[in-house]
């Protein structure tokens, strides 16, 4: 009777422990990746609020696990600040969340209250000292609600060039402004013409370095300063 031959298989040792290492691998870089914290956070587009004021209202102040930080919720914490209009989250890698803002406009501080106002018409109380115009003195309610609509359209440039704003009326005009420049010039305005003040610019340049008063509530003329 023939015997019968029996093959031993090779055990593929090196293939296997190959396979297990690269195993290993994956299951290692997958957990770290899920359980590694935020590695950087970066922020965009804030002026008015710091960015410890978004850190400490987003939750994110400690950098919390990457994975498990969900971006809509921190959009909504952080769009509970009252400046803020609207905020993007997004992750990027590795490991890094980027907070896009965008905010409301500071038009003018009331000296009156000591609130700020925003384009919204909003007022708002702050410990911040935000370089904005002042209004200085009471203004009637309709003049001060036509007050905020046009500042909301004079440039951002000529703003921040104004330090105080008064309520200046007299026996012809009841919408009478004046404003003081932060260059020692004066500028006298109604509201509605209060649009001339994007002009500032263009009439420096003609004064030839000379400080006064610009009147242009009642046609458009320069008063040099004695």
């Amino acid at each position: 009777m023939a015997k019968k031959i029996v093959k031993k298989k090779k055990l593929r040792v090196f293939r296997l422990l190959l396979l297990l290492f690269v195993v290993a691998m994956i299951v290692f870089f997958v957990y770290s990746y899920v359980v590694s914290d935020i590695k950087n956070i970066i922020i965009k587009g804030n002026n008015y609020v710091t960015d410890e004021e978004i850190l400490q209202s987003s939750g994110l102040y400690d950098y919390p696990s990457f994975v498990m930080t969900m971006s809509n919720l921190v959009e909504n914490k952080i769009e509970k600040n009252q400046y803020i209009k609207s905020a993007k989250v997004r992750k990027k890698f590795y490991h890094t969340i980027v907070i896009e803002i965008k905010e409301y406009d500071v038009l003018f501080k009331n000296s009156i209250n000591g609130k700020y106002v925003l384009d919204t018409t909003h007022e708002i109380t702050s410990s911040n000292n935000y370089r904005v115009p002042s209004l200085v003195n009471y203004t009637p309610t309709d003049k001060y609600k036509k007050l905020i609509s046009c500042i909301k359209e004079v440039d951002k440039s000529i703003l921040g060039k104004v330090s105080e704003i008064e309520y200046k009326p007299n026996d012809f005009d009841k919408d009478r402004f004046l404003l003081l420049m932060d260059d020692g010039n004066s500028v006298y305005l109604t509201l509605t013409k209060f649009e001339m003040i994007n002009y500032y610019n263009e009439v420096l340049g003609q004064l030839e370095g000379r400080k006064g008063i610009l009147y242009l509530d009642s046609g458009n003329h320069f008063k040099i300063m004695e």
